[in-house]
């Protein structure tokens, strides 16, 4: 999979910010700086991709720890903006007996929203967005902005649908949005929950497409191909950030396998799906083995 050029390829991720606490058996097991995207980002920074966050932050001291967290895993905070006065947001994720998760979410929500600084994004480097930061009518502005940029610079753009049944009730409003991120895109992903809260069951039709089921079948679509792969059956320790920890490797695999855009579009040979698939599930796996949000730093 050969390039035209050879400079260094990086990961620019966007999305919330959250402090995750984890709770099993009504006890705290740990606080994990968290979001989607932002999981994304520590895994990608800590298997040594060179990445950057888009994102907001409160100014208070879990603002300042999600930072400092940020820079310790490799990720740069140059286009982080951090609102002065207002709280950042809070996760309660809630294990259950098979270690999955359910949510409550405590937000301080700044009426207005930054206009975000924007890395300069090169041919190949890759998008990473998604959640419901994505379709956030609040957060349109930005979204297609960066959208634009990477369109413009023909960067690789990967959406992780990732919609909550939280946000079912005003799905009417916010299926648009999905709609465009899906055709502005060039890789998306989402797991059998989104496609059944999103649209009913019915596959959503793009034409790169990843499935996954949390320990069942993940199903890939390049084109007209259908590729089905089984997933090892591990003991977790807890599953989240499974998905953005998959995410990460679906980036870092197309780096580590020189994969362009433009060699993407045309259909990738088989054992190129192969080898990226591969990289997602050692991160997916390596995370639920694990009671942070994304891999661990010895992994790579």
């Amino acid at each position: 999979m050969e390039r035209t050029g050879k400079a260094k390829r990086k990961v620019i991720c966007s999305g919330e910010i959250v402090l995750d606490i984890l709770m099993k058996g009504g006890k705290p097991l740990s606080a994990n700086p968290g979001g989607s995207t932002f999981n994304t980002a520590i895994s990608l920074g800590r298997a040594g991709v060179e990445t950057c966050f888009v994102g907001e932050v409160g100014g208070d001291d879990a603002g300042r720890l999600v930072k400092d967290f940020l820079v310790a895993n490799g990720v740069s905070t140059g286009f982080l903006y951090e609102h002065a006065g207002h709280k950042t947001n809070l996760s309660l994720a809630f294990l259950n007996e098979h270690n999955d998760a359910h949510y409550s979410f405590y937000r301080d929500e700044p009426v207005e929203r930054p206009h975000f600084t924007l890395p300069e994004i090169n041919p190949d480097d890759i998008v990473v967005f998604g959640s419901y930061f994505a379709v956030a009518p609040a957060l349109r502005p930005h979204i297609t902005r960066l959208l634009d940029r990477a369109r413009k610079a023909g960067a690789i753009v990967y959406y992780d649908i990732n919609f909550r049944p939280s946000h079912a009730k005003d799905l009417s409003l916010l299926r648009p949005f999905i709609a465009h991120n899906m055709a502005d895109s060039d890789i998306v992903r989402a797991s059998a929950d989104d496609i059944a809260t999103a649209f009913g069951g019915e596959d959503p039709g793009c034409p790169r497409f990843i499935r996954t089921d949390g320990p069942r079948r993940i199903m890939l679509r390049d084109g007209q191909r259908i590729t089905e792969y089984p997933v090892e059956q591990i003991d977790t320790l807890s599953t989240i950030g499974a998905g953005d920890s998959f995410n990460a490797g679906i980036a870092y695999g197309l780096i580590k396998e020189d994969i362009s855009r433009e060699a993407l579009l045309k259909g990738l040979p088989q054992a190129a799906w192969d080898a990226v698939i591969g990289y997602a599930q050692a991160f997916s796996q390596a995370c639920c083995r694990s009671l942070e949000n994304y891999i661990p730093a010895t992994l790579i």
